[in-house]
Order: structure tokens, then C-alpha cells, then sequence
């Protein structure tokens, strides 16, 4: 699919210098409800947070690293997410970004080349925008998972990714609500709302290299 890493992070440079797919790929995985939802958060008052989509060359493919929160978390208890959090007073996303992969897996951040930036994302379930950045390292970074916020540390492959059989779909019931929620299905571990609205758009973009 991809000759090397190396090879990869020249396309996405490029690519991700043209106009990105945004809300079109993040309706992907949207939940759906005959019922509409009633969330006291709006994005004119969104708090900033930022994730990152570390790849890494790993048993002849490129991997990324996902996270399952822990319980005891604030936001998104024992969903699936990319490494990340929220924004310090003034501190660039970008920064939140390698600080938070840091601070929860261990990666040193100096490790880590950053190649661009995705649409960000509001989630009015808890009022955050999200950044999500794109950064790679030449090969699998050493870890070290944070475990009062992370309870379990496992990497997916591209090759996963780009697989359409593992979006499913399931009927959840969300805070009293019926629903039908799209999600990605790595091996048993469902990621969807942010996460998977994130990865549909990364998806797309890889697709447009292939």
C-alpha cells in the first residue's frame, strides 16, 4: 500500500495542503436518532483540546497508537480515543497535542515530526473543539502508559483503517435515547463519535493516495 513511511509522510504533506474533506467525511460516523439531541454545549463557547494520529512503521505496515480511557476520567469514560486532551491557558494545540501523547502514553515529544493538521471538531456532548494533528516517528516509539487516565494502549494498522468491512453498525441506547451508532471495529474495540468522525476524515484522505 505504502512503500515506506518516509514515502507516506511526502504524500500527506502534500495532500494535506489542499482543501480537506471536513464535515463531509465526519457525517461518516455520525449517530443517528429519529429524536433530536438537546446538548447545553455550543461551539461559540467550545473549549480547545487537540489529539494526535501518531504513525509509525510496525510489523510491515504503519500503525497508529489508540487509547482506552479509564473510568475515572472526566470526559468520554472508557470510550476509545487518540492520545490527547485539553488546551492549557494559551498554549498552542499543536503543543497539546505532543504535550498530552506525552503526558498519556509516554512518547517523548521530541520523538515526534509533526506533518499537518485535520478539521477540527466540536462534540457538544462536552463542549470541546478538537484539533486533531497528524505525526510520525521513523519507527515504533517507545511507551509508557498513564494509568490513571489509560487502561488499555494498542496501535492499528492503516491497512485496518482502509478496510471498509470495519465500519458496523450497532442500535445503542445514548443517555435515554434510541440510536444508531457507526463505528470503527479494530479487533473487538469499537471507536466511534469523535474518534471515529476523526479517522473518517483521515481515512478519506488516505484514500485519495492509494
Amino acid at each position: 500500500m505504502f512503500s515506506s513511511i518516509n514515502r507516506l509522510v511526502k504524500l500527506l504533506e502534500e495532500r494535506l495542503k489542499e482543501p480537506l474533506p471536513g464535515t463531509s467525511a465526519h457525517l461518516i460516523t455520525k449517530v443517528q436518532s429519529k429524536i433530536e439531541f438537546n446538548f447545553p454545549e455550543s461551539s461559540k463557547d467550545a473549549k480547545k483540546a487537540s489529539v494526535l494520529i501518531l504513525l509509525f512503521p510496525y510489523s510491515n505496515n504503519i500503525h497508529f497508537f489508540l487509547t482506552q480511557r479509564t473510568l475515572s476520567v472526566e470526559h468520554h469514560k472508557g470510550q476509545i480515543s487518540l492520545p490527547g486532551g485539553t488546551c492549557e491557558k494559551n498554549e498552542k494545540t499543536i503543543n497539546t497535542a505532543l504535550r498530552e501523547t506525552e503526558e498519556e502514553i509516554g512518547v517523548d515529544k521530541n520523538e515526534v515530526e509533526i506533518i499537518g493538521e485535520l478539521t477540527p471538531f466540536f462534540t457538544p456532548t462536552s463542549g470541546f473543539i478538537v484539533h486533531p494533528f497528524i505525526g510520525w516517528c521513523n519507527r515504533r516509539p517507545k511507551t509508557n502508559k498513564q494509568t490513571d487516565e489509560v487502561h488499555t494502549l494498542f496501535s492499528a494498522s492503516l491497512s485496518q483503517l482502509l478496510n471498509d468491512q470495519i465500519l458496523e453498525l450497532e442500535n445503542w441506547n445514548l443517555r435515554g435515547y434510541e440510536t444508531k451508532v457507526p463505528f470503527y471495529n479494530f479487533d473487538g474495540h469499537k471507536v466511534w463519535g469523535v474518534t471515529a468522525a476523526i479517522l473518517s476524515e483521515f481515512k478519506l484522505i488516505l484514500n485519495d493516495l492509494t
